[in-house]
Order: structure tokens, then C-alpha cells, then sequence
């Protein structure tokens, strides 16, 4: 994962606002240019933002680099942030575009892997956890097979918990070709999945 921001490095030694502060006062801190506030928004939501970008790109090393890319972009445009919508919404949105603008650049990445390679609970048993290891491989090889619109609906509401207006926001279409993508999308899924043996249900 991303440990390398520049900017979430280069922090004073003030103490940095306290876990408990809102994402919307975070940015309020930022666009006074407080980097411990920036560390602090940074170590909340790196992961969620790598996981997010690695999906659209399909390369750790590249996603790495755009997840610093996003937060110095939201370090240098915290004072434009109107508020509208969620934070993370905002930096989705970001994302997206970037990871986007860095496929149309480099358009013959390579898929890496080891990026989505099962996170096991330390708690399974071998039999438990090669059980959810294969589950996890079907579905991604079954994401995979879906069209790239129709992944990134899954992808964004169900693994980032967006809501529909969200994600409509995140990819700028309307509402309702949010939901329709949605509908194909989890109908196309659950066709492949059912192909595979897998019912949505038990994932």
C-alpha cells in the first residue's frame, strides 16, 4: 500500500488534529495549508483510494503513484471543495479521472496479480480460507468479463459503498444511467457467477 506522500511525510511536529475531526473540517484545515491535517485525511482514506484506482488501472506501482497524485491534488484544491457531496465522493472523482487520463497515456498496462490476491483472516482455517480464496478468485475472474462501465458500477457501489447519486457524481452521468448500468451489470454478474457455480448470495 502507500506509505510514500510527500506531503503526508512532510508534517510539523504540532500535534495533528484528533482521529475524531469530520472530513469536511479536515479539508477546512488543508485549505489553511495544515499538513497535519492532510497526514490525518491521508492515513484515513490511502487504502480506499488505492483499492479504487488499482481496479480501474490494473497496476500497483502505477496506482500507487496516482493515489499520491490524488491527495496532492486535494492538497492544492481543498479551498475550491464546496461541500456538495461527501469527501470521499470528491476524491473518487479525482481518482477516476486520473487513473482514466493515465490508462489513455499508457494504454498496454499490465494487470498485476498480486494487487487483489486474497486478504485472509487471520482467523480462518486452511480449509476456510482456500474456500473464500477460490470464491474471491472466481468473482474477480467474473468482474473481469464485465464491460468496463459495468465493472466500475459494482466496483463503486458495492465495494466503496456508494450510494447511486454518488457514483453519479463520481462518473458525471445522470442518475439514471447509473441505475441502469447497475441493473445489466448485476444481472450480466449473476449469470456469470451462476456459470461458475456460485451463488451471489453466499459471497
Amino acid at each position: 500500500m502507500p506509505h510514500n506522500l510527500a506531503i503526508a511525510g512532510a508534517v510539523s511536529s504540532a500535534r495533528p488534529p484528533a482521529q475524531d475531526v469530520s472530513d469536511h473540517e479536515l479539508i477546512g484545515l488543508i485549505a489553511g495549508n495544515d499538513k497535519n491535517a492532510m497526514r490525518v485525511l491521508f492515513g484515513r482514506h490511502n487504502v480506499r483510494v488505492f483499492r479504487f484506482v488499482v481496479r480501474i488501472v490494473g497496476n500497483q506501482e502505477m496506482a500507487e503513484d496516482l493515489v499520491n497524485e490524488v491527495f496532492l491534488e486535494v492538497w492544492r484544491n481543498a479551498g475550491r471543495f464546496e461541500a456538495r457531496s461527501q469527501v470521499t465522493t470528491w476524491m473518487l472523482a479525482i481518482a477516476r479521472n486520473k487513473a482514466i487520463a493515465a490508462l489513455r497515456r499508457r494504454p498496454s498496462t499490465v494487470n498485476d496479480d498480486n494487487v487483489m490476491a486474497s486478504m485472509e483472516d487471520p482467523s480462518d482455517g486452511p480449509e476456510v480460507a482456500m474456500q473464500k480464496s477460490d470464491r474471491s478468485a472466481v468473482l474477480r475472474d467474473c468482474l473481469e468479463q464485465l464491460s468496463p462501465a459495468h465493472r466500475e458500477i459494482i466496483d463503486l457501489v458495492y465495494y466503496h459503498e456508494r450510494s447511486v447519486g454518488e457514483v453519479a457524481k463520481i462518473i458525471c452521468v445522470p442518475v439514471s444511467t447509473v441505475k441502469t448500468r447497475m441493473f445489466y451489470a448485476r444481472k450480466h454478474l449473476a449469470q456469470l457467477m451462476a456459470e461458475r457455480g456460485i451463488d451471489r448470495s453466499c459471497l
